[in-house]
């Protein structure tokens, strides 16, 4: 007796940044259509359609994007589909992490109707795969090249990071054009005082409470705690 076959059930995505946009064929109607004909052409169930509207792909971080891969996460459905691979995300980098997270090892299935990927085939799977081996190979050359710069300005004697407290980068520049570090008064002196509190033997916590009695305030103006005061001696302590 022959078996038949489940349809696959998927999950549209579709997005547009801005009015040009629909205005170029890009349109949520023109999109969700395209979506709908695939689906008919393939044999999927469509099980819903999510829309960003006027949200762009520069981040992951969208509330459309965010409930369809929830509901497949779910099990409302074992894909997702969108008609063209920068509805999804127009960054390489973010493609990876989709990737990571919810399409790579068979987790879930993706399709693209205008880039013909469809991961439920050897061949989608290996145009996926290539495309996260390039998100991988640009993290780590990305990687490569800051450490280098960082180590460079190592050797150079420039101190990286945000300035420590009792300090400030102001707008005067030394040769190489880098803003020159000044000393703040009011934050050293507070660095003084946990020197003298540590040196009586005070634990971190009752130093942080001993700071905020006194009015003293951490480098961005907000309470102090023992791990603020932690950071505080330790630079301290590396500089002496």
């Amino acid at each position: 007796m022959a078996t038949t076959k489940t349809a696959t059930k998927v999950i549209g995505y579709v997005r547009v940044s801005s009015a040009k946009q629909a205005e170029e064929g890009v349109s949520l109607d023109a999109q969700t259509s395209k979506l709908r004909l695939y689906c008919e052409l393939h044999e999927l169930v469509l099980v819903g359609v999510i829309v960003d509207s006027g949200v762009s792909a520069k981040t992951l971080k969208r509330p459309g994007l965010a409930s369809a891969l929830a509901r497949m996460e779910a099990g409302e459905a074992a894909g997702l589909l969108v008609a063209k691979l920068d509805r999804l995300t127009r960054s390489v980098k973010d493609l990876g992490i989709l990737v990571e997270n919810y399409f790579g090892d068979g987790k879930h299935e993706l399709l693209s109707v205008a880039d013909n990927i469809d991961t439920r085939s050897a061949g989608g799977r290996l145009v996926l795969n290539v495309l996260a081996s390039v998100s991988q190979w640009e993290r780590e050359a990305i990687g490569e090249r800051t450490k280098d710069a960082l180590g460079y300005l190592r050797d150079e004697g420039v101190k990286l990071g945000g300035a420590a407290l009792g300090w400030r980068h102001g707008d005067a520049r030394d040769e190489h054009g880098r803003r020159v570090v000044e000393r703040v008064e009011a934050e050293a002196a507070t660095v003084v005082r946990i020197v003298e509190l540590r040196a009586a033997g005070l634990t971190l916590r009752a130093i942080a409470a001993t700071l905020t009695d006194e009015g003293h305030r951490t480098k961005t103006g907000g309470k102090w705690f023992a791990n603020t005061v932690r950071r505080v001696v330790a630079r301290t302590a590396s500089a002496a």
